[in-house]
């Protein structure tokens, strides 16, 4: 596959694209509106929405290593992404449809659109090593998870000017009813929609993995459990998996619920989310930019390290202080580390993954990030339920964050590259 700018640009593109639906649906805006508007009360509705989110975290874990070897053997990768896309967009559009009260319709849409979001990650990530060259792999995976940054950025601005703080809401939306908070839906849909579409005119599926003649599900299977099996020849790629199912656990447990801790235990508005969520983005993507080059200099592994070592502080200072500026400074410190974090894990598994099983490996790094990623949402929100109290539930990231620490140590950067360069084993 070439390598042009324009092919760069268009994969990047679409970070730009679906970060509208993890920012605006997801962490800020419709979160907290099922807990303080759909759902009975915020404790009720914290404890909803994790069931939701843990239930995408084990469909996602379970589909995704079977799908990715379903796409290695049959060359459907940029099918599944498009597939993928067009459900989270359509899931994002029924979310408008919920309304206060409408506890059920509202959680299956959103589990529904949130699954789509999370597969089509698996197939976008797996495009990566193709495009990239080994020596800027990281700054790459930096650039789109800045320019997704970039998106979120963008779609929460056009959020709040055009619907949630306006004194007459774009295209006839009323307040009443909750249509200007409930329209910021439809802004995820079309946002998505369009600013994907570069990545399936420009970026093209490699030649070698064009579909395949008698590609099938049993085939996927056969692949799958060889790759299961000779996956101990990378125990580089073993212990970063391992890892990335705490930390990354932890991380998208605060995506998750971050707005969600924010509007309750903070008292903070729509309004006042919707600025959160601009500075974080901010914060976040300029980690993102900054510390792609610092992946590339230091290697994934230590950027890892250093974001951990910043989403830990951040979690001490949010669950112990009372102060909204010690909580701002401490959302700061999440954004400027989760783009790093998130781009340098995505960038070391590519210098790691076998040439010719680059969707399986994706697969299983997809699975590493949900296997256990109900754990979390459900320890919150079971922690919150029992306690009365958000700040009990949030305290289960930190022990997330610290494990995942602890197992990365045991990762061996260079080993895994020579490995990678010298063996990649074929099928």
């Amino acid at each position: 596959m070439p390598t042009s700018r324009r092919t760069i640009f268009a994969w990047c593109l679409y970070d730009f694209a679906n970060s509208a639906f993890t920012t605006l649906v997801v962490t800020f805006i419709y979160a907290a509106f099922f807990t303080k508007v759909i759902a009975p009360d915020e404790v009720t509705g914290t404890w909803l929405w994790s069931r939701s989110v843990s239930i995408t975290a084990i469909t996602v874990a379970l589909l995704s290593p079977l799908l990715g070897a379903l796409a290695d053997r049959g060359g459907y990768r940029k099918r599944f992404l498009g597939f993928f896309t067009v459900v989270a967009v359509a899931g994002s559009c029924f979310l408008y449809t919920a309304m206060p009260g409408e506890v059920v319709k509202a959680l299956f849409w959103f589990t529904i659109a949130n699954i789509a979001f999370e597969m089509g990650g698996v197939f976008y990530n797996a495009f990566l090593p193709d495009i990239a060259p080994p020596d800027r792999i990281g700054r790459i995976s930096g650039y789109g998870w800045a320019l997704g940054y970039v998106g979120g950025l963008s779609a929460l601005g056009l959020a709040l000017v055009g619907f949630v703080d306006a004194e007459a809401p774009w295209f006839g939306f009323e307040k009443e009813g909750y249509q200007h908070i409930r329209a910021t839906n439809l802004l995820v849909a079309g946002w998505f929609a369009v600013f994907s579409l570069p990545l399936f005119l420009w970026v093209r599926e490699p030649a070698a993995r064009r579909p395949a003649a008698g590609a099938s599900l049993s085939d996927a299977f056969r692949r799958l459990a060889a790759t299961v099996r000779e996956i101990r020849r990378y125990p580089d790629i073993v212990r970063l998996l391992l890892a990335r199912l705490f930390y990354a656990d932890g991380l998208n447990t605060v995506f998750a619920f971050g707005g969600i801790y924010a509007a309750g235990t903070f008292g903070f508005t729509f309004e006042e989310l919707l600025f959160f969520g601009l500075v974080l983005n901010v914060a976040a993507g300029f980690g993102a930019f900054a510390l792609g080059f610092v992946d590339d200099r230091l290697g994934g592994k230590r950027t890892i390290q250093i974001s951990l070592l910043g989403f830990i502080a951040a979690t001490v200072t949010a669950l112990l202080t009372g102060r909204r500026m010690l909580f701002w400074g401490a959302g700061l410190l999440i954004g400027l580390c989760g783009g790093p974090n998130q781009a340098a894990s995505r960038s070391l598994m590519g210098r790691f993954v076998p040439r010719d099983k680059r969707n399986e490996f994706y697969g299983l790094f997809a699975f590493s990030g949900k296997a256990t990623a109900f754990m979390g949402p459900f320890l919150l929100g079971e922690l919150t339920r029992l306690f009365g109290s958000q700040r009990a539930g949030m305290a289960v990231v930190l022990v997330f964050f610290v494990i995942g620490l602890a197992l990365i140590q045991r990762v061996d950067e260079e080993r895994g590259k020579q490995r990678e360069e010298g063996t990649g084993f074929r099928s």
